[in-house]
């Protein structure tokens, strides 16, 4: 009966890419209201840059140094907005893989709904769940001391860097998730990705402050190019922080590359594991 009635339906007059956009948009709506119901993605991608923004940002601001005299607070909430993009890769990963293994994407097969608009659509709506979350932090950020100090223009495109990561952060969740179906798998990459990239790059402390073995792979870690990138643009940079040689000095330029070389491979192998498991 549903093939049926699909095969019949009128097609949207404003073509093919309308109807991709209007199906795009119709499941990113059902995304974000099970999220209404079922709130813990918000709680989670929210709660852990929060916890580390307290704890380490606040309760143990007077013990970090940071060159240049520049406050901590500054400092460190570059490195505490950038967990909001690696803590979704795990809770994106794992709505995919559920989503897969439930039998919910079956539905979609005898849809003509195109693979990328259900992937797309999972994006926009954990989008919305990581813009959520980064305006929380940053207003208790502002609590806890943090000024950006840079006017207006380039505090929003501060915030833009980071939505920006975020976006293709949530492509490499989606890409873990359409790969990899074990639940339990997932959530110890997702934990693993958060840990290894926030804790090797400049998110706490300056790469000069690390073990000296360690500084190159801090310097050329794409999450310290990001950091360092939204540092600049609010003015809580010091001098040094993101070490020395080509990221350090152009993080923008590999901030750019580094994300979009990331997006293209994360979305065309997303759509290619995505077509193996439902069988299309």
């Amino acid at each position: 009966m549903m093939a049926t009635a699909t095969a019949t339906r009128p097609a949207p007059s404003g073509g093919a890419f309308a109807g991709h956009v209007g199906d795009t948009l119709a499941l990113a709506g059902r995304h974000l209201t099970h999220l209404r119901r079922s709130p813990g993605r918000l709680i989670l991608v929210t709660m852990n840059p929060l916890v580390m923004l307290i704890a380490v940002g606040y309760l143990f601001r007077n013990s970090m140094q940071v060159p240049g005299g520049v406050a901590y607070e500054d400092f460190i909430m570059a490195g505490i907005a950038i967990q909001v993009g690696l803590t979704s890769v795990g809770p994106t990963a794992i709505g995919v893989a559920l989503d897969l293994r439930h039998g919910l994407v079956d539905r979609f097969r005898s849809l003509p709904i195109s693979p990328a608009s259900v992937l797309v659509g999972r994006t926009l709506s954990d989008l919305f769940v990581g813009a959520v979350s980064l305006t929380t932090v940053s207003l208790v950020g502002l609590a806890v001391g943090w000024r950006p100090h840079e006017g207006v223009l380039r505090t929003a495109a501060g915030f833009g860097v980071l939505l920006a990561f975020v976006y293709v952060m949530l492509w490499v969740g989606i890409l873990l998730g359409t790969t990899q179906k074990n639940i339990e798998a997932i959530d110890g990459t997702g934990a693993l990705v958060l840990v290894v990239f926030s804790f090797l790059s400049n998110a706490y402390v300056s790469v000069s402050g690390l073990p000296g073995w360690l500084r190159p792979v801090a310097e050329w870690n794409p999450v310290t190019s990001v950091i360092t990138t939204c540092r600049r643009l609010w003015g809580n940079d010091p001098a040094g922080a993101a070490g020395s040689g080509f990221p350090a000095e152009h993080p923008g330029l590999v901030t750019a590359i580094t994300l979009s070389a990331l997006l293209v491979v994360a979305v065309v192998g997303s759509v290619r594991g995505f077509r193996r498991a439902v069988g299309r």
